[in-house]
């Protein structure tokens, strides 16, 4: 089982940066795969970034060259850094974890922490 809590959220004016941070429980974090999602109101959970095991990343085109994820295996944690923030960033924002050989949905989440962006 592992555990998986956010932090860093907040409220910032738009064109500010914002860093989340997702702390791991378990032995296994450098072989999970991780990602960030984040939910708008009335809107679905939406793909914003992962990072495999090897550090590859890949990014959703709306945050790509804004946003950077990252992952600190000694710390067990992953990173999400937020730049040129807009308001339709804001959202409760998640992160996700899953072994590297896992196929289909991340089975692990954090409960989700607000991020809003004023204009």
């Amino acid at each position: 089982q592992v555990q998986l809590v956010e932090s860093g959220g907040g409220l910032v004016q738009a064109g500010g940066s914002l860093r989340l941070s997702c702390a791991a429980s378990g032995r296994a974090f450098s072989s999970y795969r991780l990602g960030w999602f984040r939910q708008a109101p009335g809107k679905e959970r939406e793909f914003v970034a992962a990072i495999s095991r090897s550090s590859d990343t890949t990014y959703a085109d709306s945050v790509k060259g804004r946003f950077t994820i990252s992952r600190d295996n000694a710390k067990k944690t992953t990173y999400l850094q937020m730049n040129s923030l807009k308001p339709e960033d804001t959202a409760v924002y998640y992160c996700a974890a899953d072994s590297a050989q896992a196929v289909g949905p991340y089975r692990y989440w954090g409960q989700g922490i607000q991020v809003t962006v004023s204009s």
